[in-house]
């Protein structure tokens, strides 16, 4: 495996690789590895010969008084953890090297899409998230892409920026990877107490406890989403930000259109537990 910083270093790598007839993928994460990131190396080796992981935290995507500066960082240990799970090159790039002319002018934006649920509590989020990727499917230009499905906003709006932009590859989205106790991996859940882990876990009650009243014939969105407040109001350490049940395409929540849920609508929450914000999400089966 090799670890390169530059955008000519990249695309020099890439290249070679394109020129042994390598199928490309690319794992675009923001570093701080853990089973999830680890997970979409897997999906993206299942379908591709040759896996770029990108290392990158991306200062677009973060809004005043979020958590830039404490956001964790630990290149070394991702390194290592890249490495056994066979990432083949690593593109680690500084600010500086991203945006070598500052902040860009031209950015990416998707306002139907991107100003509700997350993008409604952190404006530009979005924007800052679909300019970093759109830079990342241009030097890299691969394949296939494997992003999460615990970031399923975000997920949404990738894809519809590859439609919509014609990018040529395949946008894949993989699973979300959970710990013992049902709670979603997440780089940010190094900062709960243990007294925050177990209030973190009523995220993850509450989105299975919709998922079985649904399983169970119930599809009434209000009654679904009734569900799944009563256990996240019923844990003292959880202050919820959104829950929606939505469409998984257009993100409408479906209490608001009226239409009944069907398998493959998405229920999404967001909350706090103490200073951390949390997402999860499930998809109605």
């Amino acid at each position: 495996m090799k670890t390169v910083a530059t955008r000519g270093e990249l695309r020099a790598a890439v290249a070679a690789a394109r020129a042994r007839g390598a199928r490309i993928g690319l794992v675009p994460t923001m570093g701080y590895l853990h089973q999830g990131h680890l997970s979409l190396v897997d999906a993206a080796r299942a379908s591709a010969d040759w896996v770029v992981m990108s290392i990158f935290v991306n200062p677009l995507q973060f809004g005043v008084g979020e958590d830039l500066e404490r956001y964790p960082r630990d290149l070394a240990r991702d390194t290592a953890l890249a490495r056994e799970r066979g990432v083949d090159l690593i593109f680690a790039p500084t600010v500086a090297e991203m945006y070598p002319a500052g902040e860009p002018l031209v950015r990416v934006v998707a306002p139907t899409l991107a100003d509700r649920l997350c993008g409604a509590y952190r404006p530009g989020h979005f924007e800052g998230v679909l300019t970093v990727v759109a830079k990342l499917f241009n030097l890299v230009q691969p394949d296939v892409a494997v992003f999460g499905r615990k970031d399923f906003q975000q997920a949404v709006l990738i894809r519809r920026m590859a439609r919509d932009l014609d990018f040529p590859l395949e946008v894949a989205v993989a699973d979300t990877v959970r710990e013992h106790d049902g709670l979603a991996l997440s780089s940010r859940n190094v900062f709960l107490s243990p007294e925050g882990r177990g209030s973190a876990q009523a995220l993850s009650r509450a989105l299975r406890a919709a998922a079985d009243v649904f399983a169970r014939g119930e599809r009434e969105s209000r009654r679904l989403l009734s569900t799944a407040r009563a256990i996240l109001a019923a844990e003292a350490g959880v202050r919820t930000q959104y829950l929606e049940l939505v469409d998984p395409d257009s993100l409408e929540a479906l209490d608001a259109i009226g239409r009944p849920a069907r398998a493959g609508d998405t229920m999404v929450v967001a909350a706090f537990v103490g200073a951390t914000r949390l997402i999860d999400n499930v998809v109605l089966t």
